[in-house]
């Protein structure tokens, strides 16, 4: 893995993402090998750490494949880091609670309202302290009222909101979210990967910076990279 001098975030599609700098990389939600959006091979992805906010097979993904391949930590809930254990993955479990501390900064678990895909589990989100950057990975997840909680915990420099619909906020629920969450940019996912989940990142942006003035949105195509500021 090439050294990144800045803090990096490459979008896979769908709700994979890779947060990197210098020479610690971060997965979120490794869905490639059967998604349509993405043109990486999970074989060309390195990384340190995978963080998997639930078990369907959309967002657990490759996570298995990558992480026997390159070493890297597991890091989900009890439940599902069990699951992956099993496979010859090496894990760092937790559940929701205060955060943990690593490497490169510091992390907690979110409720997520959603299916976990695992007997006995939860599904979830991740706030992440990445180098001094602050990102909320929403996860899978309907809109809930303690949105503003995790606003009013954490100062959210980027938050990663799903606004498929059906299966997920949609658009009119992800801006409620903004409100209540208040980040300084807001990156949208889960979205036109399918014709169920299909919907329009631009119109969201309007919405977002018509009704919040202070808070940008940033598209990012997938396979595209940008850096945080």
């Amino acid at each position: 893995m090439d050294p990144v001098k800045e803090i990096q975030l490459k979008y896979y599609g769908h709700s994979a993402f890779q947060l990197t700098k210098e020479n610690t990389s971060l997965v979120f939600d490794p869905f490639i090998t059967d998604n349509p959006l993405t043109a990486i091979k999970p074989e060309a992805i390195k990384c340190n750490y995978i963080l998997v906010s639930h078990g369907h097979s959309d967002h657990l993904g490759d996570t298995v494949k990558i992480a026997n391949q390159t070493g890297a930590t597991v890091i989900a809930t009890y439940e599902l880091a069990g699951l992956v254990a099993k496979q010859g993955c090496k894990t760092y479990s937790l559940q929701f609670g205060g955060k943990v501390s690593f490497d490169f900064g510091t992390l907690r678990l979110t409720p997520a309202l959603h299916g976990s895909g695992v007997p006995g589990g939860l599904a979830c989100g991740f706030i992440v302290n990445f180098y001094g950057k602050t990102i909320y990975f929403a996860g899978d997840t309907g809109l809930f009222g303690d949105m503003e909680l995790l606003g009013k915990s954490a100062t959210i420099d980027y938050a990663i909101l799903p606004i498929g619909g059906r299966y997920t906020m949609g658009p009119d629920e992800a801006l409620e979210a903004v409100g209540m969450l208040k980040p300084q940019y807001v990156i949208p996912m889960h979205y036109n990967t399918w014709p169920e989940v299909e919907q329009s990142p631009t119109e969201f942006k309007s919405a977002v910076e018509k009704c919040y003035p202070k808070v940008k949105v940033m598209i990012i195509d997938p396979n595209q990279a940008l850096i945080l500021n």
